[in-house]
């Protein structure tokens, strides 16, 4: 919705998409999407994407490091604003702002102070296709990984949980809506608890179905 608000506006033009991967699982970084849907997510959204490759269990230095680099090579392409989706979490954007800062370049935030009960509702009637790839087991139970966020799925949220996961309480991988040429094709696969959080795996169409994984 950050991406489709910043090219509704007009007044800026968007060049790359910006993502972390975690090196030994060859995922995007928290959320746990493999890379190839991640890549072929923004080929649909006709935009490049440059990964940011961290080690597992990475520290707050190396991931700041590594996106210092990434920043410094937008800067020196003529790059001067980076957009995020970010909403009401005012620590979040005033560390991302420093860390722009360091670099010569300024944050954009679409999306700042919107109700996220309005941008859950309008994510949903815009036709956005999106599933549930990560969740906080302390705060939701497995049964909402991997679930389509529909409307359906909002209802069924708890009153403590905000519509839009803001609070990191869940994450979605965006599959279709406005600005996709074609929807990403997947098929669902397991579901594993792994350091307080639900991971809901989700493949390639012709990928060989993954051999059962340990729950722990």
């Amino acid at each position: 919705m950050a991406l489709q608000e910043i090219r509704r506006l007009g007044r800026y033009r968007v060049v790359a998409l910006l993502t972390t991967v975690t090196e030994a699982y060859d995922r995007v970084s928290m959320h746990g999407v493999r890379r190839s849907l991640a890549r072929t997510q923004a080929a649909s959204l006709g935009l490049p994407v440059t990964e940011v490759v961290v080690p597992a269990k990475s520290s707050n230095a190396i991931y700041e490091e590594a996106m210092g680099q990434a920043f410094a090579g937008f800067r020196a392409q003529g790059i001067r604003h980076v957009a995020f989706g970010d909403i009401f979490l005012a620590d979040l954007r005033a560390y991302r702002e420093r860390q722009l800062a360091a670099c010569g370049l300024a944050g954009l935030f679409p999306l700042w102070r919107r109700s996220t009960a309005s941008l859950a509702r309008a994510f949903v009637d815009r036709g956005f296709r999106a599933v549930t790839v990560c969740v906080d087991a302390r705060v939701l139970g497995e049964s909402f990984a991997g679930r389509p966020y529909d409307q359906a799925f909002l209802d069924a949220l708890p009153e403590s949980v905000d519509p839009c996961g803001e609070n990191g309480e869940f994450h979605t991988f965006v599959s279709d809506g406005p600005g996709f040429s074609r929807a990403v094709d997947f098929r669902h696969g397991e579901t594993v608890h792994r350091d307080g959080f639900f991971f809901h795996d989700l493949l390639p169409p012709d990928s060989e179905p993954p051999q059962a994984s340990q729950r722990r």
